[in-house]
């Protein structure tokens, strides 16, 4: 999914003694072998990981007695909770009973990930907010680069970096808190020695949507790297972020099931503290580099920006987070908002709806929605008149953006 969080997804288990690999990258046969085994009624991440999937199927040393497919899936009325399902019975009718299908669910926080390693879901979310931190310091960096590249070297380096911290074996949760700490730090330092000219005045987009679509830049067309080049920066909603919504959501079930005051929610509570903890400490390296792109403290916060147009207990999955995300970038001083949706989303289809009245109540902040289907088609004039309405939203805006200190006055770009 996300470029970052899978390698170090995958290196975190690697520590473990799996044999863990990300799928090759994605590319046109990945739509040809989704296409030949899904409907075409379903949303493109399933074409997408089916494809990739059965890319793996279909190399060489494939031996599915020694296979596994990570596909964790999640409650709600989203058709990602039919994604496992439907692949256990396409390998099954492939002849490939034997490969399993690993699914945790958002239900319990992803808590199946730690049955069977000690720690190890500590030891992931400590590398989901490393990933996210990386990817961040991409996005800041790479649109005031003076050399083509050379943010993308920085970025490709910290993540290798990260992936050899995160597969040593051996290390207590502690342990590997502090070397990733320390990993963060030398982040820092490449990104900061990248030839950049900061000046003030890009417009600043934030990228909202469907977690698979706006996070895998095959299934988006690079939208990021597309405002860039027509002159914006961009703001992308993290992996970290719909893990604290799972957070959320499991509270809720706990309490109605247990009870606030039981075993189960003292547990939850417990790990909730320690997440925070976890992600504060490795965010302080980069709160100068990040200033004005702060996260927001608590996914709360978000749910209660989005409560006016999508109940938070009633819209379950990414539409109520993409909602109170747009509120929550208004007011960060963000100049638009773009929601990547694949075709067909349930969720993308609610967001659109509402983002009329969202924009109408904020200043007619500019909301396009991006929907993507997988089919060859240049959306950069959308872009282009996205940016120049942003542009014109930024000259009247009233929450100005904050910049760190190293930014340079300038007019609007």
């Amino acid at each position: 999914m996300a470029y970052a969080g899978s390698r170090l997804t995958a290196a975190c288990l690697r520590s473990i003694g799996i044999d863990a690999r990300i799928v090759p990258d994605s590319d046109a046969r990945t739509l040809d072998l989704g296409g030949l085994h899904t409907s075409g009624e379903e949303c493109l991440p399933h074409k997408v990981t089916i494809g990739d999937f059965l890319k793996v199927c279909q190399a060489p040393d494939f031996d599915p007695a020694r296979t596994a497919f990570l596909m964790p899936t999640a409650h709600g009325p989203c058709r990602f909770g039919q994604y496992a399902p439907y692949l256990r019975r396409l390998l099954d009718r492939m002849g490939w009973q034997e490969a399993m299908v690993f699914s945790p669910t958002s239900a319990n926080g992803y808590e199946d990930f730690g049955r069977n390693g000690r720690d190890l879901v500590r030891h992931m979310w400590i590398a989901l907010v490393f990933g996210d931190l990386a990817t961040r310091m991409l996005l800041r960096t790479r649109p005031y680069e003076r050399t083509a590249g050379a943010t993308d070297a920085a970025f490709e380096e910290s993540v290798r970096d990260g992936c050899e911290v995160f597969a040593r074996p051996g290390l207590g949760v502690r342990q590997r808190l502090q070397d990733a700490i320390q990993a963060v730090r030398r982040m820092r330092d490449r990104f900061r020695a990248v030839p950049a000219d900061y000046v003030r005045g890009r417009p600043l987009i934030g990228l909202v949507g469907e977690i698979f679509c706006r996070l895998n830049t095959f299934s988006n067309d690079d939208t990021a790297r597309r405002v860039e080049r027509l002159g914006g920066e961009c703001w992308l909603s993290d992996v970290a972020e719909w893990v604290w919504y799972a957070n959320w959501y499991q509270h809720g079930l706990i309490a109605e099931s247990q009870g606030r005051f039981s075993g189960a929610m003292l547990k939850w509570w417990i790990k909730t503290r320690i997440q925070r903890a976890y992600e504060h400490a490795l965010v302080e390296p980069l709160a100068e580099e990040l200033a004005g792109l702060e996260e927001p403290e608590r996914v709360e916060e978000v749910l209660a920006l989005a409560e006016p147009y999508l109940p938070p207990r009633g819209s379950i999955g990414e539409m109520v987070l993409s909602a109170g995300r747009a509120v929550y970038l208004y007011r960060k001083g963000a100049d638009g908002v773009l929601d990547i949706s694949p075709f067909t989303c349930m969720n993308g289809i609610v967001c659109e709806a509402v983002y009329p009245s969202i924009s109408r109540d904020h200043d007619d902040l500019p909301i396009r929605t991006l929907y993507f289907d997988g089919v060859n088609t240049s959306i950069d004039r959308d872009l282009e008149i996205f940016l120049d309405l942003a542009r014109a939203y930024q000259r009247r805006k009233r929450h100005p953006r904050v910049y760190p200190d190293f930014f340079q006055d300038s007019s609007p770009v």
